[in-house]
């Protein structure tokens, strides 16, 4: 009998562009793969990989205790229903219910993974106080917590956490997928012609949800600096709003950008991998990660990556080797690092080669799928499973 495998994530979105080709291989690999999470407009493509995908009604992303004290008890009926052998859960509130409903529904064997703790240690003592509190009592409820970034591991061991829960297991993603012969020289110069780019300009790109989070506000506010005495350097912004999320750009704050600065917003994507190879350089000025898979995308796609010296892009970025790391929520550095890359060819040739070969050695998403694997084999031999 195959061991039943349900993965927690908040979305649809979730599991199919962050777990999609790890949910491959557990299929692969003769798990029965359920994938639990609200459902959207990637439920056919979660299917089409093997996967079962079971809609939560009260899994949502906003804050909104009720509907997450509501989902704990959808999640708990279903584990008892469903019976799995394993339960692995992810982002932060389907890490908190998740756990808790499984410990609770009496699943064997609970796997969660660390995205990135919610709090950092220079937040305000009130964030910290709840975030930490929640992350120690759910942590409590599992039986192993991988950790994608190695930065998060001292503050888990400080909640007392025990060492042999915790493995580190980084992140990773399809170096198949993204690669830096992905567009040829042709479908390069068409790709940048629809947006109305010949191949004299530069195009800096960034890529992430429509929040201002993510930094947009200094990023827009960088190119609008720039754009006086860097006419040919433009900016492609990929990304959907986020309704959910009270910081989300409106479509009023996309036109007065786009009437300000020479950026061009194409939306939420499927194609995002050729898009990166009309790229020139990459920019991330997100003011919290955990471990940014946008970054590493671009990277293992050779474009040279700009920054914020956070956690997550630290992982990502070796300073003056495959990138920079600039100042969160500061303009100025940002904006003198744009132009410095853009105006020197060689420079960005030089970090794109870099940035491939650190892909190739850090970023492998095979490694990752090959340790999550492991971990549900331990468990599996020292737990009973379902009925």
């Amino acid at each position: 009998m195959k061991r039943r495998l349900i993965h927690v994530t908040t979305t649809d979105m979730s599991l199919e562009l962050l777990l999609g080709p790890q949910l491959s291989a557990f299929v692969d690999a003769g798990y029965e793969v359920i994938g639990a999470s609200a459902p959207g407009r990637y439920v056919e493509a979660i299917e089409a990989r093997g996967v079962e995908h079971l809609p939560l009604a009260h899994a949502t992303r906003s804050m909104a205790p009720r509907h997450d004290a509501a989902a704990f008890g959808e999640l708990w009926k279903r584990f008892r229903e469903y019976r799995p052998d394993i339960v692995h859960t992810h982002n932060p509130k389907p890490g908190v219910y998740g756990r808790l409903a499984a410990r609770a529904a009496g699943v064997p064997a609970i796997v969660n993974t660390v995205h990135g703790l919610y709090a950092m240690p220079d937040d305000p003592v009130g964030k910290r106080a709840v975030v930490y509190t929640l992350e120690r009592l759910a942590a409590a409820a599992s039986h192993a917590e991988l950790v994608q970034n190695l930065e998060d591991v001292p503050t888990l061991r400080s909640l007392h956490i025990p060492a042999r829960k915790l493995t580190v297991l980084g992140n990773g993603v399809d170096l198949q997928r993204f690669r830096p012969d992905r567009l040829s020289s042709a479908a390069r110069v068409a790709r940048r012609a629809e947006w109305g780019l010949g191949p004299e300009e530069v195009v800096c790109g960034a890529v992430g949800r429509l929040v201002w989070e993510k930094g947009y506000r200094e990023l827009f506010a960088a190119a609008r600096l720039l754009r006086p005495t860097h006419p040919n350097l433009h900016f492609v912004v990929i990304g959907g709003l986020d309704a959910a999320k009270p910081d989300q750009l409106g479509p009023a704050d996309l036109e007065a950008i786009e009437r300000d600065a020479n950026i061009h917003f194409l939306g939420l994507r499927d194609d995002v991998e050729d898009l990166y190879g009309a790229m020139d350089l990459f920019v991330l000025a997100s003011h919290r990660e955990g471990f940014p898979r946008a970054a590493m995308e671009a990277a293992a796609s050779g474009l040279p990556v700009i920054a914020t010296d956070i956690r997550g892009c630290r992982q990502v970025v070796e300073p003056m080797v495959n990138g920079v790391l600039v100042p969160v929520g500061e303009i100025d550095p940002l904006a003198a690092a744009i132009a410095d890359l853009a105006t020197d060819a060689s420079r960005r040739h030089l970090m794109g080669v870099a940035a491939i070969e650190k892909s190739n050695n850090e970023f492998d998403d095979r490694r990752v799928i090959a340790t999550t694997l492991a971990t549900y084999d331990r468990l599996c031999l020292h737990r009973s499973t379902r009925p």
